[in-house]
């Protein structure tokens, strides 16, 4: 039986629903030696800022029992070099592009998102916010944990684009719907659902942190309860397009965000344990989706069965 793979993420359509998480498949062309990244949905690329970032000094990434810590600190070549040299390599990939923009004032969001905008034409299908970046102007708070300020900030990106806005939320909250809610009313068409969950490890012969900046980003199998757990909860209070992520491996992983509520899902850390497994996922989601008796996708978005 033939599935219906494509998604459909507010104003943006995709052919599936497949996408790689930013930050774990760089800016595609790395990936495409080994990769058929024409069989994703979309790659979201790496985030960028303003000026370059050299990111943290190792060591940056620790694997875990259940995933792994990283604190790579954005290392990005700025807006000016991805313009410049990456981003005309990456229109030739043959796949939909979404750029990450991150940064610590509103300026820098809006910077980045009119730049795209204007400079980018034909190049990039979607913006995704990183949120999880700390505020100058709040005293380093995270937009992302303050609905007050994340409105306000994904109100001002809006109105410099028109391009499709996603938001990509922090777990590190007290309450992911308020959260959800404020970006939707700031104007986000999507959101994504989760970044990683703060956490450290310790070398107990030196008692130092395994990572130079002390604590990094939780990502993995570890997390996939928790990014279930809050789709789940933003889909019911909100029906928004969701892109899920944490933890997904395989077709069943994968459909179990379906299943939550996700229209979406994006593939992060396992990228790193087999570099092809994204571009093979759609493939396998067909196949098991066709087991399943599903002939549309989309038919089994937000279907959990709580009777």
């Amino acid at each position: 039986m033939a599935v219906d793979l494509s998604t459909r993420l507010g104003p943006l359509t995709l052919a599936n629903p497949v996408l790689v998480a930013s930050g774990t498949f760089g800016f595609g062309m790395e990936m495409s030696r080994v990769a058929d990244v024409r069989k994703l949905g979309a790659v979201v690329m790496k985030s960028l800022t303003v000026k370059p970032r050299s990111g943290n000094p190792p060591p940056r990434i620790v694997e875990t029992p259940a995933g792994m810590l990283n604190a790579i600190g954005l290392e990005n070549p700025g807006i000016d070099g991805f313009l410049r040299t990456i981003l005309p390599q990456a229109r030739n990939l043959g796949v939909p592009l979404v750029a990450n923009i991150a940064g610590s004032t509103v300026e820098d969001y809006v910077t980045l998102a009119g730049r795209l905008t204007r400079e980018a034409t034909g190049g990039i299908v979607a913006i995704e916010m990183n949120v999880s970046c700390p505020n100058v102007g709040a005293k380093g708070l995270h937009f992302g944990v303050s609905p007050e300020l994340l409105k306000g900030l994904v109100a001002a990106v809006r109105a410099e684009t028109k391009l499709p806005l996603v938001v990509k939320l922090s777990p590190n909250v007290t309450d992911v719907v308020e959260v959800a809610k404020a970006a939707l009313a700031g104007g986000a068409d999507a959101l994504t659902l989760i970044n990683t969950l703060l956490g450290m490890a310790v070398d107990v012969k030196t008692r130092r942190p395994k990572l130079a900046n002390i604590t990094g980003g939780l990502s993995g199998p570890a997390v996939k309860p928790v990014a279930l757990r809050m789709v789940h909860q933003v889909w019911q209070a909100t029906k928004a397009p969701i892109i899920g992520l944490g933890g997904i491996a395989t077709a069943d992983d994968a459909l179990e965000f379906i299943i939550a509520g996700a229209s979406a899902v994006s593939v992060g850390t396992w990228n790193f344990v087999e570099p092809t497994a994204a571009a093979e996922l759609p493939e396998k989601m067909a196949a098991r989706a066709a087991e399943l008796g599903i002939s549309r996708l989309s038919e089994l978005v937000g279907t959990l069965n709580l009777a």
